[in-house]
């Protein structure tokens, strides 16, 4: 059975465990007959009514409930009975938020996920992971816990393992430090480690370190008494006040000041801090998480930061890798920023095969959250449209990358390269190549190679190829490479 075009959005395999047995409601014989074909190929077994079921079958055996927009007076009035007759079943409604204007609170608590019509592959398998996840937790809370990395999509290995450092870390109070570019998602993962945690009911305050004055960054964590200096003409409470008992984010952490660095040390040690101007103490119940994307092992070494506060921040250390070397995921990733866009109703707008081409050979060198200003971006410049390869911004038009984009395609579909392709084999296509993935591939080959010779002695790795070990440190966080131990757990 062929799958229809609007769902064909990635590689068309359904790798996700989904509930099997789900129970469709549509007035629309023709949606109707579209749910069921794609449920069919995502191989769950759907129950179709276009009338409202019987007393008895409601929800008999069935593990999810989908239920399609334009239900018709009868069929309404059977969603909004569903607390009651079908208690604690999941549910995931089709079609825009307007089109169930009488939907009651109570039925809404039933509602996992939702997603718009024309279904797509991407949207529908997610927000049915949730209703399987929802029955396998014992209850609808559970569908919440999958919901939270809603803004990590991607089955690469290395986004499966943020997934499950995040569930470990979240349940202690451990501090953490989230490691990666700018715009790779560091506050993301913060987030959701507060989501998950027994802190969740707590406030979330975020602080960047790099955009606050070093002579007003004080102030800003710890707070200030009136008149402690010129302007501060009222008390004050900073940062790790507004934070009590629940989590602050410090990000960009690298770009504190010494000063500052120290006066934070003491209060990770002594859990005590006074405002500005002020000498009484102040108990602080606060979780520490600190992001930055600068090697901290490297300032250490050039005397920029503070080795024993680096030791105290990096407890449990998550580091996010660049989009670039996640590209397999860049159909989920678009797939899920166009569905949230379409959800807030900011807009839509599909990618056509030559964009998502060019989009794949693009080095994103502000990752994720420049992937989503473009969409953004697309989505006003060609709303409801099909975007192709001429209607990108110019920096995403790379001339002489269709063996790239080939390459790249091949890598998103799972078929891996192609035979016969070797970085480093002699002679040049006719069509050349682009250099700067050339030696990026050689590199990354050499220092592979290297640590797997020093059995992932990082130290001994970068004496075989002559450079300093922090040196080696930066170019495998660059690469996303792990070290053999750290490989073993993804």
């Amino acid at each position: 059975m062929s799958l229809p075009e609007e769902v064909m959005q990635t590689d068309g395999t359904v790798s996700v465990e989904l509930p099997k047995r789900i129970m469709v409601l549509a007035a629309d014989p023709e949606r109707a007959s579209r749910l069921e074909t794609v449920l069919d190929f995502l191989e769950c077994e759907p129950r179709l009514h276009t009338s409202p079921p019987d007393q008895v079958s409601v929800g008999e055996g069935c593990l999810a409930w989908l239920i399609s927009s334009c239900l018709g007076d009868a069929l309404e009035d059977l969603l909004n009975e569903l607390p009651e007759r079908a208690p604690g079943i999941p549910v995931v409604l089709v079609g825009e938020e307007a089109e169930f204007p009488s939907l009651t609170q109570a039925a809404r608590t039933q509602v996992v996920r939702r997603v718009s019509f024309p279904v797509r592959y991407p949207q529908l398998s997610h927000a049915l992971q949730c209703a399987r996840h929802a029955v396998a937790n014992g209850g609808l809370d559970g569908a919440r816990s999958l919901e939270l990395f809603r803004s990590l999509v991607g089955r690469n290995p290395m986004v499966q393992r943020i997934r499950r450092l995040i569930g470990q870390v979240a349940a202690t109070d451990a501090n953490v430090l989230v490691l990666g570019e700018t715009g790779t998602g560091k506050e993301v993962v913060a987030r959701n480690i507060h989501s998950a945690s027994s802190r969740r009911e707590r406030p979330f305050v975020a602080v960047n370190c790099g955009a606050i004055p070093a002579d007003l960054l004080e102030s800003e964590l710890f707070g200030h008494e009136k008149g402690a200096f010129t302007g501060a003409l009222t008390s004050r409470q900073g940062r790790f006040e507004l934070a009590q008992g629940g989590t602050l984010f410090l990000d960009e952490i690298g770009d504190m000041p010494l000063p500052m660095q120290v006066k934070l040390l003491r209060v990770l040690q002594e859990r005590t801090f006074e405002r500005v101007g002020s000498n009484r103490s102040i108990q602080c119940d606060v979780r520490i998480i600190a992001a930055t994307h600068r090697d901290l092992e490297l300032a250490i070494d050039e005397g920029t930061f503070r080795e024993d506060l680096y030791y105290r921040l990096n407890v449990f250390p998550i580091e996010v890798p660049p989009l670039r070397h996640r590209r397999s995921d860049l159909p989920l990733l678009i797939s899920e920023l166009t569905a949230r866009m379409e959800g807030e109703g900011r807009g839509s707008v599909r990618l056509g095969e030559s964009a998502m081409r060019a989009l794949s050979v693009y080095d994103w060198p502000g990752n994720v959250r420049e992937l989503a200003n473009l969409i953004e971006r697309l989505a006003i410049m060609h709303p409801g449209e099909t975007v192709e390869v001429s209607d990108l911004p110019a920096k995403f038009r790379r001339e002489g990358d269709e063996e790239l984009a080939e390459l790249a395609q091949a890598e998103m579909d799972g078929e891996g390269l192609p035979p016969g392709y070797l970085p480093g084999a002699p002679g040049l296509p006719s069509e050349g190549i682009d250099l700067k993935e050339y030696l990026n591939d050689l590199e990354m080959g050499l220092i592979r190679r290297a640590l797997d010779e020093s059995n992932g002695v990082v130290a001994h790795a970068a004496k075989l190829l002559g450079m300093r070990r922090t040196t080696l440190v930066e170019k495998m966080r660059k690469f996303g490479i792990s070290r053999p131990e750290d490989a073993t757990e993804i």
